[in-house]
């Protein structure tokens, strides 16, 4: 279980490799972010590529870390670490080009919906479960990628959509398929590093500028409900029955 980092030709590669879902820890959140902040203040690098290997490109946090840790340590933990991921995409000072396959689901909407390029494998699904595990969070980030009527859709039913959709919308600039996925990124990345990287540094900076919405405040106000739900109880109900592979059983 490992997240790597490469740096060829001015672009970073990173690669999430966490059997066997890519489900990341609290250290693995926290861990993407560090990653990801280096190679933005690396003079060197005109693009940095974000991908995964294994069945899928992020399927969120760790809930089994989270159900199998005493106090709501890895609750906060978890939060504290996608905030921390989510943001360093969006911070990270050359554009993120977000190679994504197989699914992108809860903390992988986060990572992809702040990134600056999307492309995705024929077949990926793009969706927001976390009404199904109690919490909300990273409608911020869909909000970025669907329209808002189909955004809230999602969250509500927690129904995934497939990358084709969200190419038809502009959001992803490439279906490709997944043997071609990395080097569709690739060369997106290298016509990038074709630039000054001055000229592209202040191009991230600007464009994050104009933003008409201000994600990590946004994101903050909607892990706020997540902590309310869990002072609850449904939250641990939803998840216990995700780790025993049951249906939830809610009282309200």
């Amino acid at each position: 279980m490992a997240t790597t980092m490469t740096t060829v030709d001015g672009i970073t590669e990173i690669v999430m490799d966490h059997p066997p879902v890519n489900a990341l820890s609290v250290a693995g959140w926290f861990e993407l972010a560090d990653l990801l902040t280096a190679a933005g203040r690396d003079s060197e690098v005109g693009a940095v590529v974000l991908r995964a290997e294994g069945r899928g490109f992020n399927a969120g946090v760790d809930i089994k870390e989270m159900q199998s840790t005493e106090s709501f340590d890895a609750l906060v933990g978890a939060n504290r670490g996608c905030y921390a991921a989510f943001a360093a995409v969006y911070d990270c000072e050359v554009p993120v080009i977000a190679a994504v396959h197989g699914y992108c689901l809860g903390g992988g909407i986060g990572l992809v919906g702040n990134a600056d390029v999307i492309v995705a494998a024929e077949g990926t699904r793009f969706g927001l479960p976390e009404v199904n595990q109690g919490a909300l969070g990273a409608a911020t980030h869909l909000a970025r990628l669907v329209p808002q009527h189909r955004m809230r859709e999602m969250v509500y039913t927690a129904e995934p959509l497939d990358a084709s959709v969200l190419h038809g919308w502009g959001s992803v600039s490439r279906v490709v398929p997944h043997e071609e996925l990395r080097d569709a990124a690739m060369e997106i990345a290298a016509k990038i590093c074709t630039k000054s990287r001055s000229v592209i540094r202040r191009a991230k900076e600007s464009l994050n500028g104009i933003d008409p919405v201000d994600v990590k405040r946004s994101y903050r106000f909607e892990q706020g409900f997540t902590f309310e739900l869990n002072l609850t109880g449904v939250s641990d109900e939803a998840r216990d029955a995700f780790v025993e592979k049951r249906d939830a059983r809610f009282s309200s």
